[in-house]
């Protein structure tokens, strides 16, 4: 049984496409990480290092379905040709996981990409004749992220953007936006320039798919803490700090694609507001 999460009428299914190691020390990665701040971070996420001290990450896509609707949230690292090969735990397995959620990927009405680093769009378009792997879907994607994307990875507006739009299957957003039922897409730059997360919302229950909006536990522990690979590292504290901070406020729960756990209650404590 794949692990999942329900708010209200939505079914939020965590779908693994691969594990594997950063290609870089993690002291390098939080350049401003102090020892009593890894301390509690590796207590609180201990899978995400391991006997080596390397940081170990899960590459995860999210499903959202209801009797209204079935979204996708990324697209993981993808197949062995995929624009993440040079570093990640490619050939992913993405597809046996929509199997095992139940889910065609004809029956994919739209796919969210939270940003377009490489593993995040593995397996949006696949084949030497760049098809869209989920053929009935519209791929939101904000105007921001394109325009940026010969400062993200150039190659991707041949792999993957010109075939979506020549498909017609290209959806350009400009800032937050409603999906389906207690399903919005909302702006959270920083991480990059067009980068969104996806709030679930019911009542009191929330939850948010936060794509890169945080990477590791020590973010979460201490969301001021800038990531290496950030374009912009106080616009992502800004984004960081606020969805976080909605999400104890909350009592929410984050779906983070790179944490040991794919859902993680949020309290006041895990959002720097005590």
């Amino acid at each position: 049984m794949l692990p999942r999460l329900r708010v209200g009428s939505n079914d939020v299914i965590a779908l693994t496409d691969g594990t594997g190691p950063f290609f870089d020390a993690r002291v390098n990665a939080f350049p401003d990480a102090g020892d009593a701040q890894w301390e509690a971070a590796d207590r609180f996420d201990p899978g995400a290092v391991n006997a080596d001290g390397r940081w170990m990450l899960q590459f995860r896509a999210f499903a959202i379905r209801s009797d209204t609707h079935t979204l996708v949230v990324d697209a993981g690292i993808g197949p062995a040709d995929s624009p993440a090969a040079a570093w990640a735990p490619v050939p992913g397995r993405l597809p046996e996981e929509l199997a095992a959620a139940g889910i065609d990927p004809a029956d994919v009405d739209s796919v969210v990409l939270t940003h377009l680093h490489t593993d995040h769009v593995g397996w949006a378009v696949v084949g030497a004749e760049r098809r869209a792997y989920f053929p009935n879907a519209r791929y939101l994607i904000q105007q921001a992220e394109l325009d940026a994307i010969d400062r993200i990875n150039p190659q991707l507006q041949e792999s993957l953007v010109d075939p979506l739009l020549g498909a017609g299957q290209l959806g350009i957003i400009a800032g937050d936006t409603a999906l389906g039922r207690d399903v919005q897409i909302v702006a959270t730059p920083g991480h990059t320039p067009g980068h969104q997360s996806v709030l679930v919302e019911s009542g009191r229950d929330l939850l948010a798919v936060t794509g890169d909006l945080l990477v590791h536990a020590v973010q979460l522990l201490h969301p001021e803490l800038a990531y290496a690979f950030e374009d912009d590292p106080a616009a992502a504290r800004r984004s960081r700090e606020s969805l976080l901070q909605r999400l104890a406020e909350a009592g929410g729960h984050l779906a983070a694609p790179h944490l040991t756990e794919p859902f993680v209650p949020v309290a006041a404590r895990d959002s720097g507001t005590t």
